[in-house]
């Protein structure tokens, strides 16, 4: 028993050192000859640090921020909440069902609301049919006012000052608020001819009153979209630049939505026109007409329908899996709506500061967004660490660990590990963007220990997925630990 007991501790000290040396040698790779690294794992059940460099360095983690959003819409909101938009109206519906005034969208801040990840594909405005059915059964067939879409219980800050100028105008920048759909994004076509000569812009998903294009894309001998669509949020000039392939039909770019409040109002008429209502004042966007709207109360108007968004559960899932920026987002305006009546980014982040200084020493943390794009973040391999741990003892443990990719297999983690021991055993977050990469998550050894881990290195000499092949060495070390 002894002998047995020795040979087992000999193994996993082995392992340990292992996992150090496989470490070490990644710091002291050219590639990271001038990079900021920080990195930990921990044995879950008993705390012990396995291995670690640098672990109280707090920085820039890109979308490994996600685990902490994701994290505390699961601990202060549960699995099973649901963000909710209401409609309204105001005046009177006649005998000749006429209403004798406005149909209201109040926005909840619903992420979820004809999202392609909740949607068939083409198919993610037809909610906007099933509201038009309700209307109908309602006994109205002709509105002598406007569809006002109102998101102002959300503000109107648009996208975080700490994001860059380059991601706002395109989809991945799409920033959240009252109301939100269609993942707050747009669909730019493109027919391109020869490599060297322009490409032709020749319409838009959904179609933006007022949108204007300055488009200087050119053909090339290019695999994939490789442009950038720039402008900020509420702002109809756009500009896109880059490339694309040569010789391509309705080659679709995705941007993000200038302003979804007044988009969902207009695409909500044009369903109901479709359908035989007509709208007398048309579309209208609360934060464009609040001036002759003036200070809206809802005491005052008929609820005549809600819709509950999908579950934090399943918002969360695909934030991890997919790393849904506008869905971590969501999350972090959804705790402050929850608890104030109002949707505020900054608000929801001081939340998750308040939530975990008791359990994380958060010396150094310092959000900006929910989602990671904000390169002001700053996120050390040990908060990380602590927070992972404290999840494995929370009544959400598992559905948390289920939104993570599982490295070989699903999401942004199917090509890690592939085909060696890492495969199906990690479970993590990736985080990745100009000059930084991360991951952080989960890690099922073969001895069965539960181990969790992360590791992010900033401003390292080449490119992401040759730092990744290298990072792979550490994740199946520690799979063998």
């Amino acid at each position: 028993m002894r002998f047995l007991f020795c040979l087992c501790f000999i193994q996993i000290s082995w392992s340990q050192v292992n996992v150090q040396q496989t470490m070490n040698a990644f710091v002291q790779d050219a590639v990271n000859r001038h990079a900021k690294i920080t990195f930990q794992a921990v044995d879950v059940e008993s705390g012990q640090v396995i291995a670690s460099y640098n672990e109280n360095q707090a920085i820039p983690g890109a979308s490994t921020t996600k685990l902490f959003s994701t994290a505390t819409a699961f601990e202060l909101l549960g699995e099973d909440y649901r963000m909710k938009t209401r409609v309204y109206s105001d005046g009177f519906i006649d005998k000749d069902s006429v209403l004798h005034g406005n149909i209201w969208i109040r926005g909840g801040g619903d992420v979820s609301l004809g999202s392609k990840f909740f949607s068939f594909e083409n198919q993610e405005l037809n909610f906007l049919n099933a509201w038009t059915d309700t209307l109908k059964s309602k006994g109205i067939k002709f509105v002598e006012g406007a569809v006002i879409a109102d998101a102002s219980e959300f503000g109107y800050e648009g996208t975080p000052a700490s994001w860059h100028s380059g991601d706002v105008g395109n989809y991945y920048g799409a920033f959240v608020g009252g109301i939100n759909f269609y993942d707050n994004t747009v669909k730019l076509k493109f027919n391109t001819g020869n490599s060297g000569t322009k490409a032709q812009f020749i319409g838009m998903f959904p179609e933006v009153p007022g949108f204007q294009l300055d488009n200087q894309v050119l053909a090339s001998n290019v695999a994939s979209d490789e442009t950038i669509v720039y402008g900020g949020a509420f702002e109809l000039n756009r500009t896109i630049k880059g490339s694309l392939p040569s010789h391509a039909t309705n080659f679709i770019v995705k941007g993000s939505m200038p302003d979804p409040e007044n988009q969902l109002a207009i695409e909500w008429v044009k369903v109901l026109l479709q359908n035989g209502i007509q709208v007398e004042d048309g579309a209208k966007g609360y934060r464009i007409h609040q001036k002759e709207l003036h200070a809206n109360t809802y005491d005052n108007k008929t609820l005549l329908f809600q819709v509950e968004g999908e579950t934090v559960k399943d918002i969360a899932n695909w934030t991890n899996l997919k790393s849904v920026n506008v869905f971590a987002d969501g999350l972090v305006y959804a705790l402050a709506y929850h608890k104030t009546g109002k949707g505020d980014l900054t608000v929801g982040i001081n939340m998750i500061k308040d939530f975990w200084k008791d359990t994380i020493n958060l010396d150094g943390f310092e959000i900006y967004d929910g989602c990671g794009l904000s390169r002001s973040n700053s996120i050390s391999a040990a908060h990380f660490c602590s927070l992972l741990r404290y999840m494995t003892s929370s009544t959400n443990a598992n559905s948390y660990k289920n939104t993570l990719p599982i490295a070989g297999k699903t999401g942004t983690a199917k090509s890690l590990c592939k085909g060696d021991v890492g495969e199906g055993r990690v479970f993590a977050k990736s985080g990745s963007m100009q000059g930084v990469k991360s991951y952080a998550g989960y890690i099922d050894s073969t001895s069965g220990k539960k181990i969790a881990f992360a590791i992010t290195v900033n401003d390292f000499s080449c490119t992401g997925n040759q730092l990744t092949m290298r990072m792979e060495k550490i994740l199946n070390a520690l799979a063998q630990y």
